[in-house]
């Protein structure tokens, strides 16, 4: 039971990160080619989605070591490995994942050591694109056809 409240719960989080990096994205490259200042707007979104990140990565680990399938892929790792949607969330999805929010925390931390506004913008633009695009790709879209879950679960 509380498997499935986690489970939805990680679904339905995933947009809030979606729309926060998405919108870092725009006000970090706007922001470094228009060279603005960087206001306390910029700081608490990054603040934000990286909390974000956080707690679904903790909610996601969770997930990991309480589901069925990634029992599988532990208990039967030889055939495990070779079946695509165990493997994905045995290894694949958490290792990613993983990757994206080191190289978002990464940037995080640059670019509040950068030395100038235009240098923070960029900082936050690049690690942010790279942390989206790792991201992007390791989450089981609905339309995606290497492994597929719904957009949408019910708590």
């Amino acid at each position: 039971m509380l498997y499935h409240f986690f489970l939805a719960l990680h679904s339905a989080s995933r947009w809030m990160i979606v729309i926060c990096l998405i919108l870092l994205l725009l006000r970090s490259y706007i922001g470094w080619k228009k060279k603005y200042q960087i206001k306390l707007y910029d700081s608490t979104l990054q603040i934000i989605t990286l909390v974000l990140l956080y707690i679904q990565f903790a909610v996601g680990l969770t997930l990991y070591f309480e589901s069925p399938i990634v029992q599988y892929f532990i208990d039967n790792f030889k055939e495990a490995v070779k079946l695509r949607q165990v493997r994905f969330f045995g290894m694949e999805h958490i290792t990613m994942m993983t990757i994206g929010i080191i190289v978002f925390t990464i940037g995080y931390i640059k670019a509040h050591k950068a030395p100038s506004s235009e240098a923070k913008f960029k900082t936050i633009f690049i690690y942010t694109t790279w942390a989206t695009c790792i991201i992007l790709t390791s989450i089981p879209w609905e339309f995606s056809p290497l492994t597929s879950r719904p957009s949408f679960r019910m708590f």
